[in-house]
């Protein structure tokens, strides 16, 4: 493999500071690419320029890959049949009674509850981040534009209550694929060794923290609070001449007349996909556990062994047929309407699906790059046992800040980590946590993460607007992480 030394981290800070500079993510991430292939093609234009073409289609080379992308059209059925349905109508219509009951006890109170619910549901859909920000950004914006809330802090809370959760609640794919990781590394009890890091895992827990610290002491700082001022005062729920991420057809498609605005319509098909995901993951690596003793261990232990991308996808299309058949039995809708639904809602749904796509080829190239491992070999030499846990979670910031994706550093930094606490005697658990936290943490941070995206698109915030709000509090969180972890690298 070609060392590209210093050249490899010049594609991912091109991408972070064009998408800073111009608010446009989608070139930004083009010309990030079109750099790393351009530098490994010796810096011909013509072949970095084709070799750039089939870093898009080799994509789809990788099954979870493709997989994920589909997932993310088959949400945007799934969002339009909740719509369409009344679902949605229905549950908004349930927190606007609670907003009004709030209201009369306190005024003031209903913002606060509505935040507080919005950070609930992100935190229950803990079976993958892309369900949770796009169910928090999508339900609740109608509610949060009621109420003038500004769009940057439901942004806030679909993004900072989705990966946390994940993280700390590991029954999903992202528990699947770390636990993969950690065998891979020669742990023996990849399970055990991951529950036991959370409690060492600083960054998602305060992050978790720090939303509820704002929203019930209503005490915003940096560019949050001049969000809220700027609501507030004028009532304006974005800023001027900012460009919200999303195609309105998904979330402001008109519900259908003449039938009934129904909750359960929209919480039978969530819950479903929620229910289902541990099932299809405990399903899909069944028989991949020989040595279980009883059927509960066996459960257990074949959420570990199964496919998260395989998952995810069987989830949210067992939620679709649900859907289709609560529908159907209830004569909201024919067969032929249902279909069309899909077609249309997946159709909405493809600017995040190419996002999907360009994100995945950013993290490919930078991966043939070698930037994630050219930052970890810059520094692998003059970590100490006391300092190791603190310099981890900051070196998998950086990389999960350049590359945009908390996955690709967890492949990247455990396969570093692991051995360096094992050589020089530091405790795993907590080198993993600060592993994983790091991740989180520069994805918080980083404008070119798929969830942040997402999360932007689900509220129909300005992207840009998001990251910029969201960053001085990822920034105070990981601040006392690193304090935190200082302090145990000298104790433990």
């Amino acid at each position: 493999m070609t060392d590209y030394g210093f050249l490899s981290i010049l594609p991912p800070v091109l991408a972070i500071i064009l998408a800073l500079k111009t608010k446009q993510v989608y070139v930004s991430l083009v010309l990030g690419i079109w750099l790393s292939w351009l530098i490994m093609s010796d810096w011909n234009f013509l072949e970095g320029t084709l070799a750039t073409l089939e870093g898009f289609v080799n994509v789809f080379k990788s099954e979870g890959n493709t997989r994920t992308i589909m997932f993310s059209a088959l949400v945007g059925a799934l969002l339009l049949f909740i719509q369409y349905s009344r679902g949605v109508e229905g549950f908004v219509n349930q927190l606007n009674k609670l907003i009004v009951y709030f209201e009369n006890k306190q005024s003031g109170y209903s913002r606060v509850v509505v935040q507080l619910l919005a950070f609930l549901t992100g935190m229950a859909l803990f079976v993958e981040t892309s369900i949770s920000s796009l169910t928090v950004g999508t339900i609740y914006r109608p509610v949060f534009d009621k109420l003038k809330i500004p769009r940057e802090k439901l942004a806030y809370i679909a993004d900072s209550s989705s990966a946390p959760s994940s993280i700390l609640i590991p029954f999903n794919a992202w528990g699947a694929f770390i636990m993969g990781l950690l065998l891979t590394q020669g742990v023996e009890n990849p399970f055990g060794v991951l529950m036991s890091s959370i409690k060492y895992n600083f960054y998602p827990i305060i992050a978790l923290i720090l939303v509820v610290v704002i929203i019930v002491s209503k005490k915003d700082f940096g560019p949050m609070a001049k969000a809220e001022k700027r609501t507030r005062d004028t009532g304006k729920l974005l800023n001027d001449g900012s460009k919200p991420m999303i195609s309105e057809a998904v979330t402001s498609y008109k519900p259908k007349e003449g039938i009934p605005a129904r909750a359960f319509n929209m919480i039978v098909p969530l819950a479903t996909m929620v229910i289902m995901m541990p099932v299809w993951l405990a399903y899909t690596g069944w028989n991949n556990v020989t040595d279980a003793t009883s059927w509960f261990n066996h459960f257990v232990t074949s959420l570990g062994e199964g496919s998260g991308s395989s998952s995810v996808l069987y989830a949210v299309t067992t939620s679709i047929v649900v859907a289709m058949i609560l529908y159907r039995s209830q004569g909201l809708m024919r067969s032929r309407e249902m279909v069309d639904l899909i077609l249309k809602g997946i159709s909405e749904l493809m600017p995040l699906a190419l996002l999907m796509l360009l994100a995945f080829a950013i993290g490919d190239a930078c991966k043939a790059l070698g930037t994630g491992q050219f930052v970890a070999n810059w520094s692998k030499d003059w970590l100490s046992p006391e300092f190791l846990p603190a310099i981890v979670f900051i070196i998998s910031s950086f990389i999960a800040f350049s590359t945009g994706t908390s996955w690709g550093t967890f492949a990247i930094m455990l396969a570093i980590s692991i051995p360096m606490a094992n050589l020089h005697g530091s405790d795993v658990t907590l080198v993993v946590a600060a592993t994983l936290g790091g991740g989180i943490f520069g994805d918080h941070c980083s404008p070119i993460s798929d969830t942040s995206i997402i999360s932007s698109m689900a509220s129909a915030s300005d992207h840009i607007d998001h990251v910029r709000t969201q960053l001085p509090y990822a920034l105070f969180g990981g601040a006392i992480t690193v304090i935190l972890y200082l302090i145990l690298g000298f104790t433990m």
